[in-house]
């Protein structure tokens, strides 16, 4: 926890925990406000957990979210309204602080000099001259003026982004690469099932991002707000651009907890867990170890979603330690799916009907979570039938693992880049987008046919790394996706299914089907998850090593 002193009335800071509420009542503090939206980042904390851990401490708090960016004259005003009734001091918090000191500065701009402004931001860290202009231009930023300037800027730096950096890196070592992320934290998520299975430790999934980045990489620490293709600009939370030559977006997608009701006052209590947060992954394996008997209910919403095997990844792994400890009897194991099926490649779904015989399971299909009521440990359900109405079924649970519906980042949805899903408009084979030449897109945000996974990414970042290239004039030919895939499906501690498909589900194993196949449980494929792949993602995938991975050129 960073805090950091605006004036004498208002600090602000990054994300705050639960935790942190005793030190921040220490300190004097007697109100908080949070600026960020719930659901922005993997482990990041609702605010009904802040709210909860404060009203113990006597701290006053609100709930004003602002999405990355997009401070507005109104939210301005909002802000200055709170400041006057809220008990001082106040600490105002979001992802990095700025959106917070941005409220902040407009709040403050009829009343205090923007010299002060600037200053006063200035001190606390946060680069505020951007909204000088802003001010100055009736509002509007002015994307000519461009604060800095790159050839290649990629935004997001997880798996996609910084994949796609080391590859470029490897093919010309003299590049000028930015990438723009405001997190501090590189998250190996495949490796939360593992963690919600008691096999990784939670602190082995997590680096520092400045330790991950490549060193030749202007590392940009900040959110975008928006993007001007026609303008070749990306505007930043502060009204800071910057310009570019070639764009890659890669920014992830967002975990729309709040789509199921009452869920985000709920979860890492009651029973109720989620191994798609960084936090909660640790809590799924407690409840796991401690569950006697009852019933376990998995829930899948509908399609896309990240790595589309980790919700029954989650279940197996489960029931098979129940069944090791004895007690798979007295546990009543359910899986809810929005969808129609178990599983979206034919191919592997026998392997995956046999652990499904073995553990019991109850199927659900066409069930979509729609609302969660944690103290009375119950699930609603939403279900179509056939003549087209619309019915609702509950179930009462002892422990649910909830994988919360996706979608593309805010600023991704409402950008010139965006179809009309949300997602980035891109080829499915070379990955360039449709409109704006110089733009491409890789990883969850894109909206290629594929399997949302980091295989999938790995995959990627080669051919946008060369096709980037070729639109600068520095090779030839132009590289294709096929679609590539990959889920590893963790069906017993110890075995995997593991299944790997192109586009339109056609089965691509890597290795020799004699060493692994992938249509049947193999305790190498387990060793491959377990012992391989997290420094094959390290010290591969990241650093620009292409094993396996390099691309085939088309043209």
């Amino acid at each position: 926890m960073d805090i950091k002193k605006l004036t004498a009335e208002l600090a602000v800071s990054q994300q705050i925990a639960a935790s942190d509420l005793r030190a921040i009542a220490d300190a004097g503090f007697r109100a908080v406000v949070c600026n960020r939206p719930d659901g922005e980042g993997s482990d990041q904390p609702n605010f009904s957990e802040i709210e909860a851990a404060a009203r113990e401490q006597g701290i006053e708090t609100h709930y004003l979210p602002i999405e990355s960016g997009k401070v507005g004259d109104d939210e301005a005003a909002q802000f200055g309204e709170l400041m006057q009734a809220l008990p001082k001091p106040v600490l105002a918090y979001c992802r990095t602080g700025m959106r917070a000191a941005t409220l902040w500065a407009l709040s403050e701009a009829p009343s205090r000099t923007l010299p002060d402004i600037i200053a006063a931001g200035k001190a606390a860290g946060y680069d505020l001259s951007a909204l000088a202009r802003r001010i100055a231009n009736d509002g509007k930023v002015p994307v000519e003026v461009a604060v800095a300037s790159h050839d290649i800027v990629i935004i997001g730096a997880g798996a996609a982004g910084v994949a796609a950096a080391a590859s470029l890196l490897a093919r010309e070592r003299n590049l000028d690469i930015a990438i723009i992320d405001p997190a501090d934290v590189h998250y190996y998520q495949p490796g939360w099932t593992m963690v919600g299975a008691g096999v990784f430790d939670p602190e082995t999934t997590a680096r520092e991002m400045a330790a991950v980045l490549p060193r030749k990489v202007h590392w940009i620490k900040a959110a975008v707000a928006a993007f001007e293709p026609e303008k070749n600009s990306v505007v930043l939370e502060g009204c800071r651009v910057v310009s570019y030559r070639q764009l890659i977006v890669c920014p992830g997608l967002k975990l729309d907890w709040h789509a199921i009701d009452g869920l985000p006052e709920t979860l890492g209590q009651n029973g109720v867990t989620s191994n798609y947060r960084y936090d909660l992954a640790p809590y799924t394996w407690q409840l796991v170890r401690e569950l006697k008997g009852g019933r376990a209910l998995f829930t899948q919403p509908p399609m896309p979603i990240k790595c589309a095997g980790a919700p029954q990844k989650a279940m197996y792994l489960s029931s098979d330690h129940w069944r090791r400890s004895g007690r798979l009897d007295q546990i009543d194991v359910q899986f809810f799916n929005a969808g129609a099926v178990l599983f979206g490649v034919a191919d592997y779904v026998p392997a995956l009907m046999e652990y499904v015989k073995r553990y019991d399971i109850a199927l659900n299909f066409g069930f979509n979570l729609s609302a969660i009521d944690g103290p009375a440990r119950r699930a609603i359900f939403r279900r179509t039938l056939e003549n087209g109405s619309v019915e609702s079924v509950t179930r009462e649970f002892d422990m649910i693992h909830v994988v919360p519906p996706q979608k593309a980042p805010d600023f991704i949805r409402v950008s010139p880049l965006a179809d009309k899903a949300g997602w980035v408009d891109v080829d499915q084979t070379t990955l360039r987008h449709k409109t704006y030449s110089n733009v491409f897109a890789l990883g969850d945000a894109a909206n290629t046919p594929n399997a949302k996974t980091a295989a999938a990414a790995r995959k990627q970042a080669p051919v946008v790394a060369h096709n980037v290239l070729a639109a600068l004039g520095k090779v030839r030919g132009e590289a294709a996706y096929d679609g590539y895939g990959s889920c590893p499906l963790t069906v017993e501690r110890g075995k995997i299914v593991l299944a790997e498909f192109l586009y339109g589900g056609k089965v691509a194993p890597t290795l020799p089907t004699w060493l692994i196949d992938g249509k049947h449980p193999s305790r190498l494929a387990w060793l491959l998850k377990e012992r391989i792949l997290p420094p094959l993602y390290w010290q591969g995938m990241l650093k620009g090593r292409e094993w396996l991975a390099q691309p085939e050129l088309v043209g």
